[in-house]
């Protein structure tokens, strides 16, 4: 007991040795409780859901620029990818355009020679037809050769029926003969 009756004593001297006034403390404390709670109430939620708020922006807008970095990298990479097939689609368009100059080609030169061929043909066709239309003149001017000769050789006039006669045989002579 005498330990508990010091302990009590101890306050009191402390109280007493600093010049704590202990009303004026308790109204001090109260003081202060009550203004901390009207700061609490009144401003310190304010500022605790304005930083809460902000925290909550800042969470969003970081979400929002990884989303947007991975919208970023997708829509670069659909970008090379287009231009990858733009550029394989445009060697194709070119190997195609140049397979079909060459058909094109192919076919000129084929056109070409089917039309050389033709002329050729007519000319051949043309230079027989004219052989031909001189042979028969030459074999109709040695006929009638022959037959002037023959009506000299015999001298005499030869009649028409006689002429033709002499004529058809020089003539088939000659055809035996070429």
């Amino acid at each position: 007991m005498i330990i508990l009756a010091s302990l009590t004593d101890i306050p009191a001297g402390i109280i007493e040795k600093f010049g704590v006034d202990l009303p004026l403390l308790i109204a001090q404390a109260i003081n202060f409780l009550l203004v901390a709670f009207l700061i609490w109430k009144f401003a310190f939620k304010k500022i605790l859901s304005t930083i809460k708020e902000r925290e909550k922006k800042i969470a969003e807008s970081l979400k929002n620029a990884d989303r947007i970095k991975l919208e970023l990298d997708e829509t670069e990479k659909k970008q090379k990818e287009t231009l990858e097939e733009a550029s394989i689609k445009a060697k194709n368009t070119v190997t195609v355009a140049q397979e079909q100059a060459k058909s094109y080609i192919e076919a000129q030169k084929e056109e070409a020679r089917k039309q050389a061929d033709d002329i050729i043909h007519k000319a051949r066709s043309s230079m027989e037809l004219e052989r031909q239309r001189v042979l028969k003149d030459a074999k109709d001017e040695i006929a009638s050769l022959v037959v002037l000769a023959t009506s000299r050789v015999l001298e005499r006039e030869l009649k028409e029926e006689e002429k033709s006669r002499f004529t058809e045989t020089a003539v088939k002579e000659i055809k035996l003969s070429s």
